[in-house]
């Protein structure tokens, strides 16, 4: 088994916190609390998201000191504190790992960032790839990240569980071929989501269960 999971939203409840580092860096930046653009761009890279910001802030929108006003807060943050993983998240990996499956991350968020969070969780050795946003030239919902996971894994997308949470990265794993597993965060699935998933679930326990009962 094959299984490549994202990273903020779905292992990590990073999202609330990258509420309060644009609310920060849009102050900084003299466009006011910006905390709410989480939610317009979720499971693309800043990059990606740049025309969004444009068309919500037009020529207030400086991308270079998003960047830094978004990495100085989360900096601060995470060297305060340790986020909080989701539920299920340790039992899930347990059950693949006992069950040999081949694990990898394919997030949209910066190498250093990710590391650490896996490092922190303790989970940084059950993954044999990471492949991160700044090791790639598209970004979500492009399907390149997953593709290069599976290519890494030495997988075929057929054979590949997509575990995400944001419309992007379901978007992105399912235009590479994976089969596309839901577990929603701040943001619930529309009809075009639905119609490629192959399952829904309120946490990652869930998703341990239902790889258990042969459901997905």
């Amino acid at each position: 088994m094959n299984v490549i999971f994202d990273m903020d939203g779905l292992m990590f409840d990073t999202e609330s916190v990258f509420v309060k580092a644009w609310d920060y860096a849009g102050e900084q930046m003299g466009i006011g609390k910006a905390g709410y653009m989480t939610l317009k761009t979720l499971g693309m890279n800043i990059a990606a998201s740049k025309e969004i910001w444009i068309s919500e802030f037009g020529e207030r929108y400086n991308e270079q000191q998003l960047r830094k006003y978004t990495k100085e807060f989360l900096a601060d943050y995470y060297a305060k504190n340790q986020v909080p993983v989701k539920k299920g998240l340790h039992v899930l990996l347990t059950y693949l790992k006992e069950n040999s499956a081949e694990m990898a991350v394919a997030s949209s968020s910066p190498k250093w960032e990710v590391e650490k969070h896996l490092r922190d969780a303790k989970i940084y050795e059950y993954f044999t790839e990471i492949v991160c946003g700044d090791m790639i030239e598209q970004s979500k919902p492009n399907p390149e990240i997953y593709l290069k996971a599976c290519a890494l894994l030495n997988a075929a997308p057929k054979d590949t569980y997509a575990l995400e949470d944001s419309k992007n990265g379901l978007l992105s794993a399912y235009r590479a071929g994976c089969k596309t597993v839901m577990i929603p965060d701040l943001w619930q699935p529309d009809e075009e989501i639905l119609q490629i998933i192959i399952g829904k679930f309120d946490d990652l326990e869930q998703v341990k269960i239902a790889f258990e009962n042969g459901i997905i």
